[in-house]
C-alpha cells in the first residue's frame, strides 16, 4: 500500500532546468562560444564540475569561471520571475492530501531556494517533509537525501513513490529502494533513463490515482 509520494523540486515541480540550459546559452553566446547539451544534461539533479571545466577550456584566457556564473546567475534571475508550476503538480499534491498521503520533497538544490519558490507559488502547505542537498553530505546520485526524507516521514521505502525529472533523481530514489516515477521536462526528455518504474510526460496527462495504480 502505498503511504506517501515524494517529489523532487527544480524540473520537476518548476521548470528551472530549461531557464538554466537558456542561461549558460545565452551567456556563453556573448562570448561566441556554444553551450552543448551534452554538457549540461549530466549536471541535471545534482551538482557537477563539468559545466565548469566547459568554460575553463573555452574562455579560461578571457574571463574566469566565477565571473560567467555569476552572469548566469543574473540572466536566471531574470528568467525565472514569471516561472509558474509545471502543469498538472498542483493537482497531483491537491489529490495526494485527499487520498490521505504524505508528501515528502527531496531535492539536491538548498533549502532557501526552495522554500522562496514554494512560498511564491503558495505549495509549501502541501509538504509534510523537506529534505535539501543543504542537508546532506551527498547530493543526488547518491540516495541520502531521500533515505533522510524516509525517516522524516516515518515510512518504508516499499510504501512511496517518487516523482522525478532527470537521471540523476531516478538513481537516487531507486538506490533507496523506492519506486520512481519519471515526469520529464523539455530538457530532460533528451536524457536516457538508466532506471525507473514508470514515466509519464505530464501530470496533466492522468490522474495521480491512475498512475499509482500502475504500481499495484
Amino acid at each position: 500500500m502505498i503511504k506517501a509520494v515524494v517529489f523532487d523540486f527544480d524540473g520537476l515541480i518548476i521548470d528551472t532546468e530549461t531557464v538554466w540550459f537558456d542561461s549558460f546559452t545565452e551567456v556563453l553566446g556573448r562570448y561566441n562560444v556554444e553551450f552543448p547539451l551534452e554538457i549540461f544534461l549530466p549536471c541535471v539533479g545534482t551538482k557537477g564540475t563539468i559545466i565548469d571545466e566547459y568554460i575553463e577550456e573555452k574562455l579560461g584566457n578571457n574571463v574566469t569561471v566565477k565571473e560567467v556564473r555569476q552572469l548566469v546567475r543574473e540572466c536566471h534571475r531574470e528568467k525565472i520571475i514569471d516561472l509558474e508550476v509545471r502543469e498538472g503538480v498542483r493537482d497531483y499534491l491537491t489529490q495526494a492530501k485527499e487520498l490521505g498521503l504524505k508528501i515528502g520533497l527531496a531535492s539536491s538544490s538548498d533549502r532557501e531556494w526552495i522554500d522562496h519558490f514554494l512560498k511564491k507559488l503558495d505549495l509549501l502547505h502541501y509538504f509534510d517533509v523537506i529534505k535539501t542537498g543543504d542537508e546532506v553530505k551527498m547530493v543526488k546520485p547518491d540516495p541520502e537525501v531521500y533515505l533522510q526524507c524516509l525517516d522524516a516521514l516515518n515510512v518504508s521505502s516499499t510504501d512511496v513513490v517518487a516523482f522525478e525529472d532527470s537521471n540523476n533523481g531516478a538513481k537516487a530514489a531507486k538506490a533507496a529502494g523506492i519506486t520512481c516515477v519519471i515526469v520529464p521536462n523539455p530538457i530532460t526528455a533528451k536524457l536516457t533513463f538508466d532506471d525507473y518504474d514508470v514515466r509519464i510526460e505530464s501530470m496533466a496527462g492522468q490522474l495521480l490515482t491512475d498512475v499509482l495504480n500502475k504500481m499495484a
